[in-house]
């Protein structure tokens, strides 16, 4: 059943969140929602606390390695990682305490042309179940293509039926951030969802847009309860005023 999941974004080796589409080399442009003044490890001490599993730590350029490993030394096994994934870290990165690690744009040539190769060898490193493979992607109406490098790469990749099955057998999970709504708590990309509730057949994440508690209510409707969410921006610990964490809390621990 939809559970609400948990984030701690990483830029500059502080917990930020960012209008993700915003998110480009050298800073030019940058829109940024919240700076906090609280380490990446109180952040992961508190969903330890409250029993919030399945959380992503996300770094957002250089700069965020300590940070990282700070909070998932203090929530071991609680929380994956992501951010500069490859083939040659991502062991260590799991000896570090991440329960899984995600990867995007490794799986790339840097033109944008996917490799199921990497994939391949990532996945008999790591292990199938300590893999996530992070879709975000850009469209709408059911053409959605997956990007990388922060989200500012369009790939070869779309968000397909078949695409989805192939890369399945690979992974544990997908996360899929909609990067032209994150960070702006306007709304999820409710097509997206049904979409991914519909086709895919590991767990998925979901990240992009939610603005309110109801807003779970609306991705477990439309995915029929397969996908998680992870609320950012709206919330209150990252400066929000849309979502209260400790409602969200509560969600996950009610038996509807």
């Amino acid at each position: 059943m939809t559970q609400f999941r948990p984030c701690i974004d990483l830029h500059e080796g502080k917990v930020k969140q960012i209008v993700g589409g915003s998110l480009k080399d050298g800073g030019v442009g940058l829109e940024t929602n919240f700076v906090s003044e609280e380490s990446a490890a109180s952040f992961a001490s508190r969903y330890a606390a409250d029993g919030l599993m399945g959380g992503h730590v996300i770094q957002l350029g250089t700069g965020n390695e300590q940070a990282a490993k700070s909070a998932l030394g203090s929530y071991p096994g609680g929380l994956q990682v992501g951010g500069g994934i490859t083939l040659e870290n991502a062991a260590g990165w799991l000896e570090a305490g991440a329960s899984h690690v995600i990867v995007t744009s490794w799986l790339f040539t840097p033109e944008g042309r996917f490799d199921v190769t990497r994939l391949e060898a990532l996945s008999r490193e790591v292990g199938r179940e300590h893999l996530v493979v992070d879709l975000s992607c850009r469209g709408s109406g059911g053409n959605w293509t997956v990007t990388k490098d922060r989200w500012q790469t369009q790939t070869d990749l779309r968000i397909e039926e078949e695409v989805s099955a192939d890369l399945a057998g690979y992974c544990a999970e997908f996360l899929v951030h909609a990067a032209d709504v994150e960070g702006k708590c306007g709304g999820i990309d409710a097509a997206l969802v049904r979409y991914l509730g519909q086709n895919a057949n590991i767990p998925v994440t979901y990240a992009g847009g939610a603005g309110q508690l109801e807003d779970l209510d609306l991705v477990k409707r439309e995915s029929g309860g397969t996908v998680d969410l992870c609320i950012g921006s709206a919330l209150d610990i990252f400066g929000g005023s849309g979502v209260c964490y400790v409602d969200c809390v509560r969600w996950n621990q009610s038996p509807d």
